[in-house]
């Protein structure tokens, strides 16, 4: 009887460009300007990226561009969001037990705190290498700086499969 082997580091292996944009432009203008720059149509997705942080759950929109033709998925996420809290605090005094909101500001990756939105390539065998998408990406004007990202480098990465 012939013993199968599972290597986990076959699953480790990463089949996306990812890039890193600065920008102080809202999300939907974004992804309008990247049209207008880039071959695709990115367009709001009614799914959106969750992950699970100490606060609990946070929500990040997509932008996303299912090009079928050349079997690549583009994705625009955000880099950060809001998540809110509920806290309480008990007082002597006249009200009582006082409710609040927290606003926190949460991360997709935490350690590129900086970067504002992330684009990723799915299924980019070459056919529009990285280096052509961020020379596209550096004509819009209102883009401060965009440059690749080494997703092996990333601790959390695993907040980028979706």
């Amino acid at each position: 009887m012939a013993v199968l082997k599972l290597h986990l580091d076959e699953f480790d292996e990463v089949d996306y460009d990812l890039i890193a944009i600065h920008s102080s432009l809202e999300d939907y203008r974004l992804a309008y300007f990247i049209n207008q720059t880039l071959p695709v149509n990115l367009s709001k997705s009614n799914d959106e990226v969750s992950i699970m942080v100490p606060e609990g759950e946070a929500f990040f929109p997509k932008f996303t561009y299912d090009d079928q033709t050349h079997d690549m998925l583009w994705s625009l996420i955000p880099n950060q969001t809001d998540i809110s809290t509920s806290a309480q605090e008990r007082r002597r005094g006249l009200f009582g037990t006082t409710d609040w909101e927290v606003n926190r500001k949460v991360h997709l990756i935490s350690e590129l705190k900086r970067v504002d939105y992330f684009l990723k390539i799915e299924n980019n065998h070459n056919y529009f290498p990285a280096s052509k998408v961020v020379a596209g990406l550096k004509l819009v004007n209102r883009i401060s700086t965009v440059y690749t990202v080494n997703p092996q480098n990333i601790k959390t990465k695993n907040n980028l499969i979706f």
